[in-house]
């Protein structure tokens, strides 16, 4: 296990780590424990009831938060004639057809994710299935589109994908601690009721087991499901 900084320590001992908070006291928290000299990101974390070795249990979606996430995500685009200009014009980092399918077999990688058109998924899943990985395009998560400019908007606006890891977690940023409490609120609200309507038929019995808040750099703070799922559904998120 790797030894906790002193800052780290410091942060543990200024609040009951054994409590369960509300989303706004929560948020408070990380704020004012905050060490970094950098505008951390704000991360929350869904311990789901799944069973993610089971097909019929996956939970993976897109959600697009009200204030974005602080981050403006590098995008690239797997597509082919009139649609490479429209795509440019939206903001994709890189466009392409076959010429984009071989720069990254060769190794580009300066992207966070990967937008395609369906004409071009089979080259992409042939050529570059084990290098993308879980950024190759999906149409559950909208990266696979007759539309690709329309998902680069969406992406750069906000727009982000999230999915439950093989431990049933999902992980997401909702915001900056440079953000206002009320911002990253209503970005969590937001992304928890997603992953709410994202819950599959075959899961049985509670499925929101845990949820706590973080930041890059510092401890989680601990979350009570129950006056998180109240608050989101009065904020009608």
């Amino acid at each position: 296990m790797s030894k906790k900084s002193k800052n780290f320590r410091q942060a543990l001992q200024q609040y009951d780590r054994t409590a369960s908070y509300s989303v706004p006291e929560a948020l408070e928290i990380l704020k004012r424990i905050k060490f970094a000299r950098f505008d951390e990101a704000v991360e929350a974390h869904f311990r789901l009831g799944i069973d993610p070795k089971k097909s019929d249990q996956t939970v993976r979606s897109t959600v697009v938060l009200p204030h974005g996430t602080g981050k403006t995500p590098r995008v690239i685009v797997f597509t082919k004639a009139d649609r490479i200009q429209a795509c440019e014009e939206a903001g994709a980092d890189q466009v392409g057809a076959e010429d984009m399918v071989a720069r990254v077999k060769e190794g580009f990688s300066d992207f966070d994710i990967a937008v395609a058109s369906p004409d071009m998924m089979g080259l992409v899943g042939k050529e570059l299935g084990r290098i993308l990985g879980p950024r190759m395009p999906n149409p559950r998560a909208g990266t696979v589109t007759p539309d690709p400019a329309k998902a680069v908007q969406e992406l750069k606006s906000g727009k982000m994908q999230f999915r439950a890891d093989k431990f049933g977690i999902v992980h997401a940023a909702i915001g900056r601690v440079g953000f206002g409490i009320e911002e990253l609120e209503q970005n969590f609200q937001t992304l928890m009721s997603a992953v709410v309507r994202a819950r599959p038929a075959a899961a049985k019995g509670t499925y929101l087991k845990s949820i706590y808040l973080t930041t890059t750099m510092g401890p989680s703070v601990r979350v009570d499901p129950q006056r998180a799922a109240v608050a989101a559904t009065a904020s009608g998120r």
